[in-house]
């Protein structure tokens, strides 16, 4: 939103289904790309990271946690390729700030969209109410109903799958976090990601708040189904030392089983993406963005930045329709330039998540193998030239008006 409020001849309204505007999880990490497309964007969203108290990492620094290389470095991601890692709710404070309260809508969650004879759109809403619009972006998740209405209710894309993996999450201090892991790991002024490699699994840990904060998480490969609709599980240390038996016993091992336990509502969250590829991210004059047109597993970083490119196409698309009529073709040139490319992310994703967890068929715990096989895996997702990405998606633009 805050992308097309520069825009005088847009007037936007914003619909949440939450009673208030929150975000779950500890920390998203915004790598080159999405921080160029922020960049891109301007206005409000400037500076935003840094105002919501991002820390730079100086590397994404791997290594191994199992196998016969156990506590072996593995590789640094290139410094060119670095991110910022930022608190979800300090930034969406930040975010939501140059947003005026009365076009804020909490409580609001569309259940069918209907098209008028007129050429707009009416929504619908859990509560009775309706609104009345030219265009729809719906950015309501895997949850939401516009992509059910842009793919159709039966359309095998419809729903997310599993993505084969489960993670948990764990906030503690600076003084705890070098107790635990040891103070090796955290440098002032040189702060990195630290990723471990373990049989069937992985650890992470990284730096928030200005540097008071780790964040640290443990991921693990769904040796056992888990229920269709089941998107979540308790954790506690039994479970923990169950999901790493396997594992080669180390300090890391055991200091990150301690610090995910300082979490005391520890829990473990089933990671979903959307194995079936969209055939199409719009419709007419609504389109989906971020998760409901896209979702996938986090083990390439890549979902908040994503979200991130397709609001700068959006907004550089919707500065040239100056009349409804012209939505129906900006969306498509939408989905023309954004589907491709977070597509092959959502594979790429789950692929790079079975390596990270010993798991890849070439790979295995073969640490060689590991270090030849995953840097290369993120070059053409941080390496995007955004400003060319915005001209391609002009020139498709002009191509399908």
């Amino acid at each position: 939103m805050n992308a097309l409020l520069k825009h005088p001849h847009l007037d936007v309204e914003i619909f949440e289904f939450a009673p208030e505007f929150s975000e779950r999880g500890a920390a998203v990490g915004i790598a080159q790309n999405g921080q160029a497309a922020l960049a891109e964007i301007g206005g409000a969203v400037a500076g935003a990271l840094d105002r919501a108290g991002a820390v730079v990492m100086s590397s994404s620094r791997m290594y191994m946690a199992s196998g016969p290389s156990a506590m072996s470095f593995v590789f640094d991601l290139a410094a060119e390729q670095r991110g910022k890692v930022v608190h979800r709710a300090a930034l969406l404070t930040e975010l939501l700030k140059p947003i005026s309260q009365e076009k804020m809508h909490t409580n609001k969650k569309v259940v069918r969209i209907e098209d008028l004879e007129s050429g707009r759109v009416l929504l619908y809403f859990n509560d009775g109410a309706t609104f009345e619009v030219d265009a729809v972006i719906g950015a309501d998740g895997v949850h939401g109903y516009v992509r059910e209405y842009v793919l159709g209710v039966d359309h095998p894309a419809l729903k997310p799958k599993f993505g084969g993996f489960w993670d948990a999450r764990s906030l503690v201090s600076m003084q705890k976090a070098k107790e635990l892991l040891g103070k090796d790991y955290f440098n002032e002024g040189l702060q990195r990601q630290y990723g471990w490699v373990g049989d069937g699994g992985f650890f992470m840990h990284d730096v928030l708040d200005g540097g008071e904060t780790v964040q640290c998480v443990v991921c693990g490969v769904m040796d056992e189904e888990w229920g269709e609709d089941e998107w979540k599980r308790e954790l506690d240390r039994r479970a923990l030392e169950k999901a790493v038996v396997k594992w080669t016993d180390t300090p890391i091992k055991r200091g990150m089983i301690e610090a995910m336990l300082e979490n005391a509502d520890l829990k473990a969250f089933a990671e979903w993406h959307h194995k079936e590829n969209a055939p199409t991210y719009a419709k007419g004059h609504v389109c989906i963005m971020g998760d409901a047109a896209h979702c996938m597993t986090p083990w390439q970083g890549s979902g908040a930045g994503q979200a991130i490119e397709d609001a700068m196409i959006l907004e550089t698309l919707l500065k040239e329709v100056r009349d409804p009529s012209q939505l129906t073709a900006a969306f498509k040139a939408y989905d023309q330039v954004r589907r491709p490319r977070t597509q092959r992310i959502i594979k790429s994703s789950h692929g790079t998540g079975m390596i990270m967890c010993g798991r890849g068929p070439d790979t295995g715990l073969d640490m060689d193998k590991i270090r030849e096989a995953l840097p290369k895996r993120w070059v053409f997702i941080h390496t995007q030239d955004q400003k060319e990405h915005k001209r391609e998606s002009l020139a498709a633009l002009k191509a399908v008006a």
